[in-house]
C-alpha cells in the first residue's frame, strides 16, 4: 500500500467526514466539489478501498473511513500544537507543555511542584487545565494535552502511567454538627444536608454530581464558591457541609473550627496517577516536566 496523503486530503476529509456532506465539506476547504471529488476518490484508491458510502442524503463513513478519519484528527491536532509551539518559540518561549489534572491535582500538589519546574526553566510555558479524570484520559490519548493527572480507578489503557500520589475525600462539617465525631459516613447519606460547593465547572464538582446520581439522588449545593478555603468558610460560619480533599480538610482545619469525616465510599480512596502517551515520545520540554513530577 503506497499512501500519499497530503496535509490538505486530511483536513479535507475531516470537514467532509463532520460536515457528513461532500459539498458542505469541499465549501469549507474553500475548493469545488469537483476537486473535492477527485481528492477523495484518489485517496481511497491508496487505501484500496471505500472511505465514504455516498447517498441522496450525504455521505457516511465506512469502517476505513472511520480509521482514516481518526488518525486525521490528530495529525490535525498535531499540527496545531506545532504551530502554537513555533509562535512560542518566536516569542523567546523555548518550551509549551499541555497539563490536564483533575481539582485535587491543581489545588494540593501542582502548585509547589510546578513552582520548582518553572524556576529551573524559566522559557518554557505550561498551559494547566482542569478536568475530569476521564475526559483526561481521552485528551492524553488523542494528543490534546501532552501530560494528565488523575484520580481513581480510571482505566488509562495502554497509556504510559506512573504513581502520583493518594489522595481521600472526605466530609468537612461545623464544629458542633451531629456528625462532627462520627467515623464514618456514606456520602449518599449527606445528601439530605446542605452542601457547600465548588463552581459547576470544577471537575470535583462534576466528579461529586455524577456519584450522587448513580446513588439515585441529587446534587445541588446550597451556595457555590471558588475554593476549598472559601468552602470551610461557609462551613464555619454554619452555611451547611462539603466534600474536600483529607489534605486540604486537615490543612484549613487547623485555623477554623470544622470536622472532618471519613466518607465510607470506597471512591473516596483514590490514588492519583501521572499519564502520557509515552514518556519516550514526548517532546523534551514535556519529558522533563513529567520526570520533574514524579521525581519524589
Amino acid at each position: 500500500m503506497n499512501l500519499h496523503f497530503d496535509l490538505f486530503d486530511l483536513k479535507l476529509f475531516v470537514y467532509v467526514a463532520d460536515a457528513r456532506s461532500l459539498t458542505r465539506g469541499a465549501e469549507k476547504a474553500c475548493i469545488s466539489l469537483a476537486a473535492a471529488s477527485t481528492r477523495i476518490k484518489q485517496m481511497e484508491e491508496a487505501v484500496g478501498g471505500k472511505l465514504l458510502h455516498r447517498s441522496a442524503q450525504g455521505v457516511s463513513l465506512t469502517a476505513a473511513g472511520q480509521a482514516v478519519l481518526y488518525h486525521a484528527k490528530r495529525v490535525m491536532q498535531q499540527m496545531e500544537h506545532l504551530r502554537c509551539d513555533m509562535q512560542d518559540f518566536g516569542k523567546g518561549i523555548k518550551g509549551h507543555v499541555r497539563v490536564f489534572a483533575n481539582t485535587t491535582s491543581i489545588t494540593e500538589y501542582l502548585p509547589q511542584k510546578l513552582a520548582g519546574f518553572l524556576t529551573q526553566h524559566p522559557a518554557v510555558q505550561v498551559d494547566l487545565r482542569e478536568y475530569l479524570s476521564e475526559e483526561i484520559v481521552r485528551a492524553v490519548a488523542d494528543g490534546e494535552a501532552d501530560i494528565g493527572i488523575l484520580a481513581g480507578d480510571v482505566h488509562t489503557g495502554e497509556l504510559d502511567a506512573r504513581p502520583f500520589g493518594r489522595n481521600q475525600l472526605v466530609l468537612v462539617v461545623p464544629a458542633a454538627h451531629h456528625l462532627a465525631g462520627a467515623p464514618s459516613v456514606a456520602f449518599a447519606d449527606t445528601l439530605d444536608e446542605q452542601h457547600v460547593g465548588l463552581h459547576h465547572g470544577s471537575a470535583i464538582h462534576r466528579f461529586l454530581q455524577r456519584r450522587a446520581e448513580l446513588a439515585g439522588r441529587g446534587f445541588n449545593p446550597r451556595i457555590q464558591v471558588s475554593s476549598f478555603e472559601a468552602i470551610c468558610l461557609m462551613i464555619e460560619a454554619g452555611v451547611g457541609v462539603g466534600v474536600l480533599p483529607a489534605s486540604s480538610a486537615q490543612r484549613l482545619s487547623m485555623a477554623m473550627r470544622i470536622a472532618t469525616v471519613a466518607l465510607s465510599d470506597a471512591w473516596a480512596e483514590r490514588e492519583l496517577k501521572l499519564i502520557a502517551r509515552s514518556r519516550e515520545q514526548l517532546p523534551a520540554s514535556a519529558r522533563e516536566l513529567f520526570d520533574h513530577l514524579i521525581a519524589p
